[in-house]
């Protein structure tokens, strides 16, 4: 038996100007200990991700919970950050804490506060998860780097950009059923496809439809080890999960083969003992509409250059083969970088529980979450499996 995620709490994304980032941490903690019907002394080590880098004046948070929760003063506590995976690096320290054996439950809480700085700042500091020294001055900042890799491409495979606009189109569908996600609103896929004023190009072929949310957002679980779930209310097992890193630089790779994330997926699979097609759905990491494409082939659902029959053949729509982001995704739900992992954790962990709502795949018994950081540098594949 594995540790599991016996309880979890997301705020809804979006522009909070109404809530601090230690109001974010507080309402999240709080509402997820509730959720897992523990006691907060039960808590043997905190695990708080955040990326900040700039984006508000208070860092070294890993303690600012106490503030809220003073049952939790002198628990162990630490801050992760590994950019856009940051959540996930922190619900990972928090495994090895607890098959470490240092801790029986742990707090994981993600979070980001990204809508008070105007745009071409936030944009600076995002820029900062790409290869400073090459990849830095790419037009459009970070949603340059990604145009890059999509212009890349096409020029290999040919224009994708009908792909692009479905895989767009189906995670705003899809978001329009979750509560949680910034933006609710179904653009169709006409909207998607065409560049207009509402929808200009941003960096290369990507056009706005294209590009992930600026947002604000937090989200928290509760992870324990195997000998504290018998008696949870709910049980979501980390069935397998794994980390690759590749070279942070583009140059040293090709741009357009995320190979970490592939190594991810084949030995998180193979870790689980099962195959692709033994899934219930997965949330993976759409910053981009390329991103998603390309992680199509990465996961084995298609060859180099044949993504986009995963998408134009409805195979990655909530109701195809394999669901793909069926909370929306980054591009619906938003994407505060902290927060990101824990959300596309708890977001798979509430259909095994079959608590997702609207957004609910029927009989969901195993779910993959794909969280990567920069272009496919840090590649987060964890395995989810509801415990009969």
């Amino acid at each position: 038996m594995e540790p599991a995620i016996i309880g979890w709490n997301h705020l809804p994304f979006g522009k909070l100007d109404a809530l601090e980032p230690e109001e974010m941490i507080a309402m999240t903690a709080k509402a997820a200990i509730e959720h897992a019907g523990i006691d907060a002394s039960a808590i043997d080590s905190v695990h708080v991700g955040t990326f900040n880098s700039g984006f508000v004046y208070q860092d070294f948070p890993s303690a600012l919970v106490f503030n809220a929760i003073p049952e939790l003063r002198y628990t162990s506590t630490v801050r992760c950050e590994n950019a856009c995976s940051t959540g996930s690096a922190a619900i990972y320290s928090a495994l090895d804490a607890i098959r470490a054996g240092r801790s029986k439950y742990a707090l994981v809480i993600g979070y980001e506060k990204m809508t008070g700085l105007p745009t071409k700042e936030v944009g600076e500091i995002l820029t900062k998860c790409s290869y400073a020294k090459e990849e830095a001055g790419a037009k459009g900042g970070f949603a340059g780097v990604f145009g890059r890799i999509a212009q890349a491409y096409f020029d290999k495979y040919g224009d994708q950009s009908d792909a692009l606009a479905a895989i767009a189109a189906k995670n705003h569908f899809n978001g329009v059923s979750n509560p949680y996600a910034h933006m609710r609103r179904d653009f169709g896929y006409d909207f998607c496809r065409n560049p207009s004023e509402k929808n200009p190009f941003v960096a290369g072929p990507l056009k706005r439809t294209d590009c992930s949310l600026i947002s604000d957002g937090a989200a928290a679980m509760i992870i324990a080890a195997p000998d504290r779930t018998d008696d949870a209310p709910r049980a979501i097992e980390f069935r397998a999960s794994v980390q690759v890193s590749d070279f942070l630089p583009l140059s040293r790779r090709d741009p357009i083969d995320f190979t970490g994330a592939r190594r991810a997926w084949a030995q998180g699979l193979d870790n689980a003992k099962l195959t692709l097609g033994d899934l219930s759905l997965v949330e993976t990491h759409d910053c981009f509409t390329i991103a998603e494409l390309l992680e199509y082939e990465a996961m084995g659902l298609a060859e180099r250059g044949q993504g986009a029959r995963v998408i134009l053949d409805g195979v990655s729509t909530k109701g195809g083969r394999l669901p793909i982001n069926p909370s929306g995704g980054l591009k619906s739900k938003g994407h505060p970088i902290g927060a990101t992992g824990v959300s596309m954790h708890v977001m798979a962990a509430m259909q095994l529980a079959n608590e997702a709502g609207d957004m609910q795949i029927p009989n969901a018994k195993l779910a993959g979450v794909f969280n990567m950081g920069g272009a496919a540098v840090t590649n987060y594949l964890t395995i989810l499996e509801r415990r009969i």
